[in-house]
């Protein structure tokens, strides 16, 4: 990484907001500094009903569409922040990017919904989506998980409580620098949450301050549906796309679930974007990392890689 790149990281990274007290500052001001600007050639809002709640989705349909298959997004942010609209830049941008339609859900946050709410409102729209195929006119192997960070959490999780519970589980998922491990403190197994725990923008304590208002009872944070890692049993996944940031804490983890799904015979593809750092893709700058991303998860939806 260039120096003066490094200096400006740790320069931001050392601006310390407690999340944990100033959670609702930090969803506003991340809707500021996330206006929606990449052309939406068309979106619809939508609403999906399932044990007594009120689901938000948003579809985004590209200016070009390829094919029937829908990329079912769950968005980043800790579990804590971010919602359909600071993410309407990127998923329309996916949507372009793939020629694909992209559903992007708005599943309840903590503190104020912990765990398992929002994973329980990303699995019930899945679910529905995967029983009501006429909706989107298409098959049950046009389905694909999306999700970036704790996206990629839930999406991982999602695809194991479809398995577990007897439902349909999709072909293909996209786990983009996701959170699988519950620990991001110096007893962390991966060294990535110390090496790269400061000075890259997202700290080891930001972390596992998103854990704490995400899974406040410690006893569920062992959960293979909260650390999917610590399954014991990875078989009859998606065929899977991992995507890490050089940079980032979670960098080893989210390999080390790509590897341990490959071990249990799932198709897995790992791979580190050089130079960038979490949450990259959601930058408002275009980078060469933005460009390698979007490439490689065409060709991963092409049958490509």
């Amino acid at each position: 990484m260039r120096p003066f790149k490094k200096i400006i990281l740790n320069t931001v990274s050392k601006i310390n907001i407690n999340i944990k007290e100033h959670y609702k500052s930090h969803r506003f001001i991340q809707k500021i500094l996330n206006p929606a600007i990449t052309p939406v050639y068309k979106k619809l809002d939508e609403k999906i009903y399932s044990n007594g709640n009120e689901i938000p989705v948003r579809l985004f349909i590209p200016e070009f569409q390829k094919n029937n298959q829908v990329l079912l997004f769950f968005h980043g942010g800790g579990w804590v922040t971010g919602d359909i609209d600071s993410y309407t830049n990127l998923c329309s941008r996916l949507a372009n990017e793939t020629n694909r339609r992209v559903i992007s859900v708005d599943y309840r946050l903590a503190p104020e919904y912990p765990y398992p709410c929002g994973l329980e409102d990303c699995y019930q729209v899945t679910k529905y989506l995967l029983n009501n195929l006429h909706l989107l006119s298409c098959t049950k192997e046009d389905i694909f998980l999306i999700g970036d960070s704790a996206g990629g959490n839930l999406a991982a999780c999602v695809s194991l409580l479809l398995r577990d519970r007897k439902e349909i589980v999709p072909k293909k998922q996209i786990l983009i620098y996701p959170a699988t491990n519950y620990d991001h403190t110096e007893s962390s197994p991966f060294k990535s949450v110390t090496e790269l725990g400061e000075g890259y923008i997202l700290t080891s304590k930001r972390i596992q301050d998103y854990m704490d208002l995400y899974v406040p009872n410690y006893e569920d944070r062992e959960s293979p549906y909260v650390a999917p890692i610590l399954s014991n049993d990875l078989s009859n996944q998606p065929e899977t796309l991992v995507i890490t940031a050089e940079y980032d804490p979670l960098r080893d983890e989210g390999e080390a679930y790509g590897k341990k799904l490959e071990s249990f015979g799932n198709t897995v593809h790992i791979f580190r974007v050089k130079d960038a750092v979490h949450g990259f893709l959601n930058s408002p700058i275009e980078s060469s990392a933005i460009k390698e991303t979007y490439s490689i998860i065409s060709k991963f939806v092409d049958d490509l890689l």
